[in-house]
């Protein structure tokens, strides 16, 4: 089972107060609410010092949204974000209505399209403040980071579609800029993919590499300050072209005069 090779993996020790991390997709072909099937196995294995991030479809109001959720020993749900950022015929098919009549449907599993949310809150686990991205979310530039109020980016990934291409190498690449952009390290933890810490300069601390099993072990973080792009985002951007087109203006002007 996929479960026990997950926990064998994990090696969770009784005593010590640890965040286990799993990727987007590492259990196929269930859904939030199945999850107590595996409730014995888990209490078993892990204790209250254990808290699991873990990558699930949900339903809610017949819709159906691809999660990430904060769970404890028992799996219970301590907190759950629902993806905003949707890869287009990956995840849903745009202008739906009218392209499925002609039977075009995403080109993953499962016919019905997933939804979007539009919230993304913070989440905590012993103080520290974790912004959480599922998959590809992780490529935006400058709108993740309305609320720089967090300690660490977590990203969560399934590069098991890219198969053998460029993609999962190119994936990882973006998140990268992210950890640099918020001056925050990154957890990214992927199936398929790339597993890796990155530090706030952008430099990877461990890394599991592309196509092969393992872990990373984040033991310690020191202190950042939001950066001025975590605060500003693009807006930066628009106030560099602004003094240039002000410079050039006054340039000109005072060549002139």
């Amino acid at each position: 089972l996929i479960v026990e090779d997950l926990i064998e993996l994990s090696n969770p020790i009784d005593e010590e107060e640890t965040l286990f991390i799993y990727p987007e997709g590492i259990l196929t072909n269930i859904y939030l609410n199945d999850l107590a099937l595996y409730k014995k196995i888990f209490q078993e294995n892990f204790s209250k010092n254990h808290k699991i991030i873990m990558g699930i479809n949900s339903l809610r109001n017949e819709k159906i949204y691809n999660s990430l959720v904060l769970l404890d020993n028992e799996l219970n749900i301590l907190d759950q974000y629902n993806k905003n950022k949707l890869v287009p015929f990956g995840e849903y098919l745009p202008f739906e209505n009218i392209f499925s009549k002609f039977g075009l449907k995403k080109i993953t599993q499962g016919y019905q399209s997933f939804s979007a949310d539009d919230n993304r809150d913070i989440f905590e686990v012993n103080n520290i403040r974790f912004l959480p991205l599922i998959c590809y979310e992780i490529i935006y530039s400058g709108k993740l980071f309305n609320n720089p109020d967090f300690d660490i980016i977590v990203n969560i990934s399934e590069d098991g579609w890219f198969g053998k291409s460029i993609g999962p190498k190119q994936h990882f690449a973006h998140s990268i800029f992210r950890a640099v952009e918020s001056g925050k390290y990154l957890l990214r933890s992927a199936n398929n993919g790339i597993a890796a810490i990155v530090n706030p300069l952008g430099v990877i601390e461990q890394k599991v590499k592309y196509g092969k099993s393992g872990y990373v072990d984040f033991k310690e973080a020191k202190k950042t300050q939001p950066t001025l792009f975590s605060k500003y985002g693009n807006k930066i951007f628009i106030i560099l072209i602004l003094l240039y087109i002000f410079i050039i203006f006054s340039f000109n002007r005072f060549k002139n005069e």
